[in-house]
């Protein structure tokens, strides 16, 4: 599918001088060692979370209860809240859920049912129905005229609970990033509330604003409590907290330094070209993360390793639903990944944020081989067989990756990283 006319690119001749027909270096297979923290078991972790006296004490028997979940593809999310939905009907309460995602599938009640669907969170998957709408209420109002939305549905409830995963964000720093008072200011808010809070403050500081609106919400609303997921850097989910809002922001910047140092990151710190085989929503709010990359477009200081000269982006996931938000941070990209670009979605999402740089379309090349020959045919005096090249699938997917023959000697000086293959020839398959 083409969404823009892009298909042009079929007769569209890109004139490179000096061609594109140097040989490319071969490529090795390397490991990355994190240390694994998975939970051995989920729904048990849950099941005694809500056990907590502080915990099921909130839960009223008969009191209708709106879970928000999100557009991110977190781990064992659907896990997670059917053993919520579970443990809250133990207890005597009525559960819903409604999308927490600000403007994501387009800003609209049917595109965000559908994205909660596609990580299998449905009233049949998650056994409580699934009510999505745009409408949103005016709760309070900043000081300085900034209006602060809630979903009309989860306000109306006789308690909010908020599930998320806390991690480090994509665009700024802060002790508290992305997470529930997130999801509570942005996400709960939808495209009118995302939008209202993105046009009057500058994103480089919602570390300091997110907290700050956050605390004059929470008086005004039935939240009960957070569920905070942290994973580790094999994409698994190590720990699940319930945390009530009297000691949420204390324990978001705990459970964010965690995630900072589960998470996964690449081991070589200089690279010449960084191909990546997918980026999505669900991946990353920036598509791939920055935290992986190196690469804040916005300069928002904090994501500084590794270096990158050339970002090549090969394709979108399934997942992502045609949106592209944090594309613009690669050199260049394949005519698959723009063929597959829905720009209604993905410009409500990079409008609602007033970064419009985000929807700059990179230098799109006809092939994955291509898009790697002119990013490294761009390097300034380098051979082409000596770039520093790593392949990654993605930024969540970080164990397993491949290396140009050049960065083999740095690699096995390094006890964190196992070399598991021999140098071969890169492979590209760019089947639509």
């Amino acid at each position: 599918m083409c969404y823009g006319g892009f298909d042009m690119l079929d007769n569209f001749k890109i004139n490179i001088s000096g061609n594109l027909d140097f040989s490319l270096p071969e490529m090795v297979e390397v490991k990355q060692k994190f240390e694994p923290r998975g939970l051995q078991n989920i729904s048990e972790t849950i099941f005694n979370e809500m056990k907590r006296e502080e915990i099921k004490s909130l839960i009223a028997p008969g009191s209708k209860i709106a879970i928000g979940v999100g557009s991110r593809g977190v781990a064992n999310i659907s896990k997670v809240v059917e053993s919520l939905v579970s443990s809250i009907k133990n207890l005597g309460g009525n559960p819903f859920i409604f999308p927490a995602m600000g403007s994501h599938g387009g800003g609209t009640a049917e595109a965000q049912e559908s994205l909660l669907a596609g990580y299998n969170v449905t009233e049949e998957s998650v056994g409580a129905p699934i009510v999505s709408s745009m409408e949103t209420l005016v709760v309070t109002e900043m000081g300085d005229g900034t209006l602060v939305h809630m979903d009309r549905n989860a306000y109306d409830a006789d308690g909010v609970i908020l599930v998320n995963r806390i991690k480090p964000h994509t665009s700024f720093r802060g002790d508290i990033e992305s997470g529930i008072v997130k999801m509570m200011t942005i996400g709960m808010g939808k495209i009118n509330g995302a939008s209202m809070l993105h046009g009057s403050y500058p994103m480089a500081d919602f570390g300091t604003h997110l907290p700050r609106v956050a605390k004059k919400l929470l008086p005004n609303i039935n939240f009960l409590f957070g569920v905070g997921l942290v994973e580790d850097a094999y994409d698994d989910t190590a720990i699940i907290e319930c945390i009530p809002k009297d000691s949420l922001f204390e324990r978001e910047k705990v459970l964010q330094s965690k995630a900072k140092l589960f998470m996964g990151r690449l081991y070589i710190d200089n690279i010449d070209v960084l191909v990546i085989d997918e980026i999505g929503k669900e991946i990353s709010g920036a598509g791939c993360d920055p935290n992986v990359t190196g690469r804040n477009m916005r300069g928002v200081s904090g994501f500084d390793k590794p270096t990158v000269n050339k970002i090549v982006l090969l394709d979108l996931t399934k997942a992502t639903n045609g949106n592209a938000t944090g594309f613009s941070s690669a050199d260049v990209i394949t005519q698959r990944l723009l063929n597959k670009v829905d720009f209604s979605v993905t410009y409500a999402n990079v409008i609602a944020s007033t970064y419009l740089e985000g929807g700059k379309i990179p230098i799109p090349m006809k092939t994955s081989e291509d898009a790697l020959r002119l990013a490294i045919k761009t390097l300034n005096g380098i051979d082409p067989m000596n770039a520093r090249v790593v392949r990654i699938k993605n930024t969540l997917e970080l164990s397993e990756i491949s290396i140009s023959e050049s960065l083999l000697s740095e690699a096995r000086n390094n006890e964190l990283i196992e070399v598991v293959g021999e140098p071969k020839k890169i492979e590209f398959n760019d089947a639509a």
